[in-house]
């Protein structure tokens, strides 16, 4: 058919051009990964000014941790470079990132006299403490996103079905190992107890 329409004369002024959703979709994939990665970059240079170099770096060792379920959910499904997946990255950095800042500063605001605890009670005490708010946001996005997931194969569910599928696996990891590996790398490396590199804890409120 396409040799066919190739040897058709057409007009000086009319053009044939041959295109369809395949085209466009991965034109729009590689458009986004683009706009991902700049806006990936931004984060980490905002990041690095307000928790300081190292901080920032912990914050974003933690990032691997969502991406490990993201992409085996993905593998798995055969959409790792659909539009819906890239989305879910784009989420799921941004879980691994909360979760890590969370953890970081009840680990450098922690209530317990620093200078009488040592670092192994503070990871513990940041996780006990950090556990519930962590858990619970987890599994109540999940719950959410499940019937997308569910449903990703009918109509109308071709961004948001993938995108809810790569969440979901992403959510598993990151809150499993955001919990049991982030709290060691704390320990071992530290944090940047230096002027404009803290997590700065909320307010206390006022007695009415």
């Amino acid at each position: 058919m396409r040799t066919a329409l190739t040897k058709l004369k057409l007009p000086s002024d009319v053009t044939l051009e041959f295109a369809g959703s395949s085209d466009a979709a991965k034109a729009a994939a590689l458009e986004l990964a683009q706009h991902c990665g700049i806006a990936l970059l931004l984060i980490s240079v905002l990041l690095a000014f307000a928790l300081g170099t190292r901080n920032a770096a912990l914050v974003l060792c933690s990032t691997p941790f969502a991406l490990i379920g993201g992409l085996a959910v993905a593998w798995f499904t055969g959409k790792l470079l659909s539009i819906g997946a890239l989305v879910g990255f784009v989420t799921l950095f941004g879980i691994a990132a909360r979760n890590a800042i969370l953890l970081l500063a009840h680990f450098d605001h922690s209530d317990i006299d620093v200078a009488e605890t040592s670092v192994s009670q503070r990871m513990l005490a940041a996780t006990y403490a950090r556990f519930t708010p962590i858990f619970l946001t987890a599994l109540v996005t999940a719950l959410a996103l499940v019937p997308l997931a569910l449903e990703s194969g009918e109509a109308g569910r071709e961004v948001q079905g993938p995108m809810a599928q790569v969440i979901l696996g992403g959510l598993v990891t990151s809150t499993l190992l955001n919990l049991l590996i982030f709290p060691w790398l704390l320990a071992f490396f530290g944090s940047q107890n230096e002027g404009g590199g803290n997590v700065s804890p909320p307010p206390p409120i006022a007695p009415a």
